[in-house]
């Protein structure tokens, strides 16, 4: 079975492939479409959004395959291509995080001074850090798993340069809730209740525990 890591996240990336996996990484360029707006919801969606969409895109492009190899084989473009199509060994991990604060989605801030916002809303406080993880694979017929991880995160309070300081490293601008915990905002967090991973951006051991429930890990190890 071929994975494929539907995110161009690096952090993702470097979760599987720090645990073993064998993967390919085709990011979904999919519009997100938001129906849901209870965090744990939102999550999950998006993430089934983002597999769906890869695993179509995979489908689609193998079917293209087998129909121009065959066109060559007879020397002719007329045969029904339908009859030629069918379901790949595909599993696709789509994932999808969000802070929430009290309530509140946090995405990735689209400017400094929306930034700067959210890094005082969680300066002090706690929030949540919720990942959406989403497998597309086939079985005979094409299938779909999702589920979410939690964790709450602390912060140590922190005055206005040392956020200003943090947004001028530039590591804020393309992570959910204006921070990376590996990153430069680490020394600003006092403690996390749940998986230390999930909030990098995969919960890789609930990822594990899943797949091997399904039957399905034994073919996504190196």
């Amino acid at each position: 079975m071929q994975i494929v890591l539907a995110s161009q996240s690096p952090r993702r990336r470097e979760l599987l492939d720090r645990v073993g996996f064998l993967f390919e990484v085709i990011p979904s360029d999919k519009d997100e479409i938001i129906t849901k707006t209870i965090p744990s919801e939102v999550v999950c969606e998006l993430s089934c959004q983002k597999a769906m969409d890869v695993y179509e895109k995979l489908a689609k492009q193998r079917a293209s395959d087998r129909f121009d190899k065959a066109v060559n084989q007879r020397g002719t473009g007329t045969f029904d291509r339908s009859l030629h199509i069918r379901k790949e060994d595909y599993l696709v991990i789509g994932a999808d995080t969000v802070v929430a604060f009290e309530g509140e989605i946090l995405g990735k801030p689209k400017s400094e001074p929306e930034a700067y916002d959210m890094l005082k809303k969680l300066a002090g406080k706690n929030h949540e850090v919720y990942t959406g993880v989403t497998f597309v694979y086939n079985e005979d017929v094409v299938k779909s798993h999702t589920f979410f991880e939690c964790t709450k995160v602390t912060f140590y309070p922190m005055t206005d340069k040392e956020i200003n300081d943090y947004i001028k490293t530039g590591d804020p601008m393309d992570k959910a809730g204006a921070y990376g915990i590996q990153g430069p905002c680490g020394i600003y967090i006092k403690k996390i209740e749940g998986d230390y991973n999930n909030v990098v951006g995969l919960p890789i051991a609930r990822v594990y525990q899943e797949l091997k429930k399904l039957g399905l890990y034994e073919s996504s190890r190196k």
